[in-house]
This record gives structure tokens, C-alpha cells and sequence, in this order.
């Protein structure tokens, strides 16, 4: 092979999948000062929500129960960019979130195909490069199979499942009698635009034919429902979804448009005036192979509030199980069977029982597939992801292995979680000892909240402190101190309920269907826009040590570095509410 067709890559980790689980491990290992190559094998990042697939990121139920860390900082940036949630605006956020860190190589358009091996640690990794024709080596010290189908598996010998345990074997009283390799199904999306006018739709002649609504027992395809997004067009789960995935595509197509001709042409849909405005090749996949880590989170557990002392991300939406047989199940497509929100899920579910150097994050972690139908949606996904980039960085700076953090950092790995304003329900974040002891003053209500370490409301308690703008939050040192930085938690709104635009979608970050007219959705007015940080010298001055004008994050990190007596928050404008509240305001 010529030395210009093979590329190799040194790196600490290597990230396997670039949806959210993997964007986000990838991003966290950065961040934390690992050298990360992130492989993909899609042109586009984010997965099953990309613009490939266009099914929505969503997570935990529950009040104020959403994700934060580098998910919500993903959010709110395509909140600010993206008023009108278009698809392609949302690819280049994904795109340039992972590009900004000089930390990550990426590799588009890479399928990991090969791996080599020394014992029982992977040594490296080979994807082929479809537009560069291209073979990429990496070499790597923790490799993070982000997957979803989780490919490294059956290449390094990592122990899996694929399929649904028996009822027995964990005490699952949801799970099959007996054991089979049947999995939830695949769906190819389809959006409709409303345009107005009258359209005519002509079907492909191979399309499937549905004369009357009962050809969709159960499945719900009114285009007024803004939330609906034909997730029952489901095929794949009584197949293997991996090896047959290309005959369940092309069923899933004559399904898509056969659904499409139906609405518009076989019954009164109202749908004279919409159109189809997009179909996905590529089908959403919910469930394949899942990984054996040092624990195996099941039902039990779910149901019990996952409350580990090795918890490193959570989830809190119901166990989701789809029947295998998907579109050609004439009953309920689902069943919801209850999960608290949250439940935290096991540090040592994400990483591999016999696999030295191997971590997974997304779908594919050690759980049960009844365990699984709760945490495999996106946001619980993508906050999983980050834990797992955070645990490789923190093992590589401490020549560990996955399971030595486990063992001797699990305390460590959660605080620079919570830190990274990721929440783990239970858990509270330590404030810095410099906090801690200086006198805490300013013209603010509720100001002790701001060294709580709690960084969202919580049940009834706000958790939070209002300044009103131009006011300040002030701690005093008695006496000179030098001063690394802040570190300030914004409130940026989990539930949407400050934005503007259509009161149902506000918390979803993509649309479905689009309709005619369609208010843009507003950036959250709570957030404070504008405010600097000033910090006092020995002379008594006061000097800004650091001034945004155009905030739109929550977490915010500032260097001040300097010798001070005090330091100051000073809120100067928001998006639109009257005063300033936040949750964190910390010097370290």
C-alpha cells in the first residue's frame, strides 16, 4: 500500500461514532487535555439526529430534570443561531462544536473496519476513508465505542448481547419468558412542509398501498399534532438489524411513501396544502448489540432510581419497549411502563468486562434490554457520552485504566462532572475553599444559594439568587488573595418557558413537520446577556478583570489571575427579563 493512501494517528482516546454519545465523550476527553481522534462514518455528526435521520434529542421527564453540561451548550447555541430549527444550521453546530477543539482530530466519512490487539487491550483501530480513499490507523491508550451497534465488539472479542434476556435471568417481570435475539426496529423518517397551496402527491409504483385507516391500528397520523413525527413506521426487530439492514431500508421506503399517499390521497387528512418535503434513507435505529460491562443495569434497577454509588449520568424516560414486530404489529406499537425521572445510571456500565482499555457510550452500554428501552434515548445518550469522556481523560492523566476509576477516582470523576454543570441527582457539588470562606455580600435575594452547589431548582427549592441588573454578588477575602478565576452557572431555562414561539415544541431542539407561518422560537429571556467581573487591589481599586457582551451559555469560566481583596459579579443586561438570575457564582 502507498505511504499517501495510509494514514496513522497517535492519540489518548479514540472515539468510535459521532452521533451524541460519541460528539460528546469526544469533546469531554478534549476539554480535559486528551489528544482525541473521533472517528465517524457519516459526513454529518449527531446521529440519529442529524440530518440524516431528524429524530429529535430528548431525555429525562420531569420538572427542571433536563440535561445540562455540553448538551445544554449545544442546545442553547442552535437556539441562538437556529430560530427557525432548520436542519442544516443545527449540522453546522454539531460540526463546528467538535471542530472548535484543537484537542480532537476528525475523521468524516470513516468506517472502522479493522483492529489489532496486544492481550486484552486494543492497540489500534482502521477505518477506510470513502472520500478520500484513505485508510486511517489510530492508535490510542483508551479507545470509547460510541457506536450504537457497537463494532469494536465482535473485532476485539468484548463480551455482548444482542437481543431480549429472559424474564429469569434478572427477575425482570417485563421481559420475554424465554431469551431470543429480538430488538426494537428501525425507522426512515419523512417530514411535510404546509405550503399554502394546494399540492398533488404521486407515489413511486413500488410504494406500498394503505386504502383506509385501518392499515395504521394504533398509529396516530394527523398533521395537526405537532409532535408527531411517524416514529410507528418501524421494521427490523424480528431480523438481524445489523446484517439485514439494507433489505429492512428498502422495506422501511415502500412503508414511508406508502404512508405519505395515504394521507394525502386515500381519506380526508387535511392535507391538500402540505407537501412532502423530505424522506430518510438512512433509518433511525433504536437497539443492536450492547455491551457486558463490571455491572448490568436492568429493570430493577431503573425502577429503584439507579441510586449508585458509582453514578455518572442519569436518564428519566420510560421504559420505551417497541414490539419487534414493529409496523406489522397490529396492537400497540409500545408500552410505557413507568421509570422514575431521574434514575442514575452505574459508572461501571460503561466500560468493558474483559476489554482492558475499551469504554462504550450511547445505546450500546451494559444494561438489559428492558433497562435499555429507558436510557437509550439521545439526551440520556449524549450525558453518558460526557461522563465517558471525562473517566478516559482522567485515566489517561493517571496512567488508568477504565476500571482503575471505578476503583480509586469514581468521587474525583463525578466532581469534575457536576463542574462541567453536568447533574447527578443525589450528588452536590463541591464549592472551591476560597468560596467557602469569604464573606458573601451584594444586592441580590437568596445570595448564599450562589455557593450551594446545587445548579438547578431542585423539586421546590429555586436554588437560585436574583440581582437585579447593574447590581452585584460580591465575596470579600480579609485580606489579599490570589484569585485564579470564576466560575458562574446562568440560568438558562430548562423549561423553555421564557422563549417564544409554539408552546409544545419549545423543548424540542428540531421540528417534525413544518407548519405554514410557523412562529421562530425565541432565544430563553432569563439568561443574562451582558455582565463583567471586577476584582479590587491592594490600592482599593477596582479593575474589570473580565466583561461578555454577547453571552449565551450557562456554564461560564473566566481568568482573572490576579491578587485581589474581592471579587465581583456585576449582571448588566439580559435577553429580556427584568433582572438577572443564576445559580453559581464561585472564585477559585
Amino acid at each position: 500500500m502507498q505511504d499517501h493512501c495510509h494514514q496513522k494517528h497517535e492519540a489518548d482516546v479514540a472515539v468510535i461514532g459521532g452521533g451524541l454519545s460519541g460528539m460528546l465523550a469526544a469533546i469531554a476527553a478534549a476539554r480535559h487535555g486528551a489528544r482525541v481522534v473521533l472517528m465517524q462514518d457519516r459526513p454529518v455528526l449527531g446521529g440519529n439526529c442529524s440530518s440524516e435521520i431528524r429524530m429529535w434529542s430528548l431525555g429525562c421527564h420531569g420538572r427542571n430534570n433536563e440535561e445540562t453540561g455540553i448538551l445544554e451548550e449545544i442546545f442553547l447555541e442552535n437556539m441562538y443561531r437556529n430560530p427557525t430549527r432548520n436542519f442544516s444550521v443545527w449540522d453546522s453546530v454539531l460540526y463546528e462544536k467538535v471542530k472548535a477543539e484543537p484537542n480532537i482530530t476528525l475523521l468524516l466519512n470513516c468506517s472502522c473496519c479493522r483492529l489489532a490487539m496486544d492481550g486484552d487491550r486494543i492497540r489500534s483501530v482502521t477505518g477506510w476513508q470513502t472520500t478520500t480513499y484513505t485508510w486511517h490507523t489510530v492508535e490510542a491508550k483508551i479507545f470509547a465505542d460510541c457506536s450504537g451497534d457497537s463494532v469494536l465488539a465482535p473485532m476485539c472479542g468484548a463480551e455482548y448481547r444482542m437481543g431480549r434476556e429472559a424474564r429469569g435471568e434478572y427477575g425482570e417481570d417485563i421481559a420475554p419468558e424465554t431469551a431470543d435475539r429480538k430488538t426494537m426496529g428501525m425507522t426512515c423518517m419523512i417530514q411535510a412542509r404546509e405550503t399554502g397551496r394546494p399540492s398533488a402527491f404521486i407515489p413511486p409504483e413500488w410504494a406500498y398501498v394503505y386504502p383506509d385507516d385501518s392499515c395504521f391500528p394504533h398509529r396516530p397520523h394527523d398533521l395537526s399534532d405537532p409532535t408527531m413525527n411517524y416514529w410507528w413506521m418501524e421494521l427490523g426487530g424480528e431480523q438481524d438489524c445489523i446484517r439485514d439492514a439494507e433489505e429492512i431500508r428498502d422495506e422501511l421506503l415502500k412503508v414511508a411513501f406508502g404512508v405519505w399517499d395515504h394521507i394525502k390521497n386515500r381519506g380526508d387528512h387535511h392535507a391538500e396544502n402540505w407537501e412532502l418535503e423530505w424522506v430518510g434513507f438512512l433509518p433511525g435505529k433504536r437497539e443492536s448489540i450492547r455491551y457486558i460491562g463490571d455491572y448490568v443495569m436492568t429493570q430493577n434497577d431503573v425502577q429503584a432510581g439507579g441510586h449508585f454509588e458509582d453514578l455518572a449520568a442519569y436518564g428519566g424516560w420510560t421504559m420505551d419497549d417497541h414490539n419487534p414486530a414493529g409496523f406489522r404489529w397490529p396492537g400497540e406499537p409500545t408500552i410505557h411502563h413507568p421509570a422514575p425521572a431521574p434514575f442514575g445510571i452505574p459508572y461501571r456500565s460503561m466500560y468493558s468486562r474483559n476489554i482492558g482499555n475499551l469504554m462504550f457510550a450511547g445505546r450500546n452500554i451494559s444494561v438489559t434490554h428492558t433497562a435499555m428501552s429507558a436510557s437509550r434515548v439521545m439526551s440520556t445518550c449524549a450525558v453518558i457520552g460526557q461522563a465517558v469522556g471525562t473517566a478516559a481523560a482522567l485515566a489517561v492523566s493517571r496512567g488508568w485504566t477504565p476500571r482503575d476509576v471505578w476503583k480509586y477516582g469514581i468521587g474525583e470523576l463525578q466532581q469534575m462532572l457536576m463542574d462541567d454543570d453536568c447533574y447527578l441527582p443525589g450528588h452536590t457539588r463541591q464549592v472551591s475553599e476560597l468560596s467557602r470562606s469569604a464573606a458573601l455580600s451584594g444586592t441580590g435575594s437568596s445570595l448564599e444559594a450562589l455557593r450551594s452547589g446545587a445548579d438547578r431548582p431542585i423539586g421546590e427549592e429555586d436554588n437560585g439568587c436574583h440581582i437585579p441588573l447593574g447590581g452585584c454578588a460580591e465575596y470579600r477575602f480579609g485580606g489579599m488573595r490570589q484569585v485564579r478565576g470564576v466560575r458562574i452557572t446562568f440560568d438558562s431555562d430548562l423549561e423553555r418557558e421564557t422563549c417564544t414561539g409554539h408552546k409544545v415544541l419549545r423543548k424540542y431542539p428540531m421540528l417534525c413537520n413544518r407548519f405554514l407561518d410557523m412562529e421562530p422560537f425565541g432565544f430563553p429571556t432569563v439568561m443574562v446577556r451582558q455582565f463583567r467581573v471586577e476584582y479590587q487591589d491592594e490600592a482599593g481599586n477596582w479593575r474589570t478583570a473580565y466583561r461578555c457582551a454577547d453571552n449565551r451559555q450557562r456554564l461560564v469560566r473566566a481568568e482573572i489571575n490576579a491578587a485581589a481583596q474581592a471579587v465581583r459579579l456585576i449582571p448588566e443586561e439580559t435577553w429580556g427579563s427584568p433582572d438577572a438570575h443564576l445559580f453559581a457564582f464561585e472564585v477559585n
